[in-house]
């Protein structure tokens, strides 16, 4: 069996960026319920969130 090189990208080059918002207090606090409740990270279910909303947004 041949030994095969581990291929990794650098960190930051996965698409992904890193960002800081401010979040009101009794938002994060439901933020975090439901991430426990359905078994998402804070950071999976605020990208889930993010993108149903940026893909049904309408601005009138």
């Amino acid at each position: 069996m041949k030994n095969e090189p581990l291929k990794i990208k650098k960190r930051g080059e996965d698409g992904n960026r890193v960002i800081t918002v401010r979040i009101k207090e009794d938002t994060l606090i439901k933020l975090d319920r439901i991430a426990s409740e359905s078994n998402y990270s804070r950071n999976e279910l605020i990208n889930i969130i993010l993108t149903h909303g940026i893909n049904n947004l309408e601005i009138i």
